[in-house]
């Protein structure tokens, strides 16, 4: 069994949008999903999004692959900080749940890493759910931990 991990290509984006939609769809319905699915996941349609990102030179979008069959991926881009350097915004990283355990998902942060490095970014952010100690772990196994915690209150 290959595990790999690459820059996607346009011919990836429509498995990409389907897991993308995959990762909505299975993150929505948790705690602080609600909100998570309105704010920081990806809008409708996922498509351009994709596309977009593709050609930017400050973002990225990689797929993870078993034996050349894409199952699953990973998206974010540079963002500027204050004093002139940039950090990398891991906004996506999403493995099929049949996929799971057998190192795509490392093979993808691996990638993640090696491309912020590249690009001179002085760390990398992402985002994990209130009780998904999966996600927490599995970062926390690449060095990223909490820096802030982000508190909300429902008035609905």
């Amino acid at each position: 069994m290959d595990v790999t991990a690459r820059h996607a290509k346009a011919g990836d984006l429509p498995i990409v949008v389907a897991l993308a939609e995959a990762a909505i769809n299975e993150l929505a319905p948790n705690r602080g999903g609600s909100i998570w699915s309105r704010h920081e996941s990806r809008q409708e349609p996922l498509g351009p999004t994709f596309e977009e990102q593709l050609t930017d030179d400050v973002a990225l979008v990689a797929v993870g692959s078993i034996d050349d069959t894409v199952v699953g991926y990973a998206g974010g881009r540079l963002v500027g900080l204050h004093d002139g350097s940039v950090m990398t915004a891991l906004t996506d990283i999403y493995v099929l749940p049949g996929a799971r355990g057998i190192g795509v998902g490392e093979c993808l942060m691996e990638w993640v890493l090696e491309w912020s490095r590249d690009a001179g970014s002085v760390g990398v952010d992402s985002l994990a759910l209130p009780g998904d100690r999966h996600t927490k772990n599995f970062f926390e196994t690449f060095g990223l931990v909490a820096r802030a915690i982000t508190v909300h209150r429902s008035l609905g």
